[in-house]
């Protein structure tokens, strides 16, 4: 069909009924201005750099995650658990308002903390706080006293039980500083760490009180978990790396995942 126009030329009927000389729709898009538009590589790599940025901020200012590589404080963290730690909740604090929002609070007795090894600061340790600053601690047959009050301990793990005083092989073995420490006052500014695995951890009584600006945060929660050993840690080479990734997943301790950390 057409129609005739004032000047007598016929002109083709298009869609909506107007006579231009094409075809048009409602949904057609304008051609942007410029002729400029971002390429679908383009948007991705900006949404990837922005997730970057971000896990970025996170990782340095708010939630690190770590991995457990020793047995120091079994039962409760295990090897090859890997957890997240809260890195703002012992950061300065611009007032009360910003100490709700984020829950922030000073380090307090049984804590699990991770921190920064004073003999070695490229290494981080992981333990629980036990005493603080201005306290009496004391070590005696393995029982930690604070102030001279015994402390209750029900996370604490021993591989030789504490020998009773009047037990006839008392004093026949080495008790030395892992049953017996102290008495010491904790320093102002300093901390006095050790691990829950009271018979096989390194902590204040051999290496010291631990300064508290060197704490890095307060161990939150396992994330995921996998049966492993001190000496699959020790590994560097990549494809001994790659090897012991894909088996970890068979060796999944399902039972630890999102384990609070108390």
């Amino acid at each position: 069909m057409s129609r005739t126009s004032r000047r007598g030329r016929r002109l083709p009927l298009t869609a909506d009924g107007i006579g231009s000389g094409k075809m048009t729709g409602m949904n057609d898009e304008p051609e942007p201005r410029g002729g400029f538009r971002k390429s679908v590589a383009r948007e991705y790599l900006e949404s990837i750099v922005v997730a970057v940025i971000l896990a970025l901020f996170i990782r340095t200012f708010a939630i690190q995650a770590f991995k457990i590589p020793t047995g120091s404080m079994q039962e409760n963290l295990l090897i090859g658990d890997h957890l997240l730690v809260n890195k703002l909740v012992y950061s300065p604090s611009a007032g009360p308002f910003e100490d709700a929002l984020l829950a922030k609070r000073d380090v307090e007795r049984g804590h699990v903390v991770v921190f920064k090894f004073p003999e070695d600061p490229s290494r981080d340790f992981i333990k629980r706080v036990i005493g603080l600053p201005g306290e009496t601690v004391e070590i005696r047959n393995k029982q930690v006293y604070i102030n001279g009050e015994p402390l209750d301990e029900p996370y604490v793990h021993f591989l030789n039980p504490p020998r009773r005083t009047d037990d006839p092989v008392y004093g026949l073995r080495s008790e030395g500083i892992r049953d017996s420490w102290g008495p010491k006052v904790v320093p102002e500014g300093q901390l006095l760490v050790l691990g829950d695995n009271r018979d096989n951890s390194r902590d204040s009584r051999f290496w010291g009180f631990l300064p508290r600006d060197q704490v890095k945060g307060r161990a939150l929660v396992v994330y995921w978990s996998y049966e492993a050993t001190k000496e699959e840690y020790r590994r560097t080479g990549v494809l001994e790396w790659i090897k012991d990734t894909f088996s970890a997943f068979g060796r999944t301790r399902w039972n630890r995942f999102f384990h609070v950390i108390r």
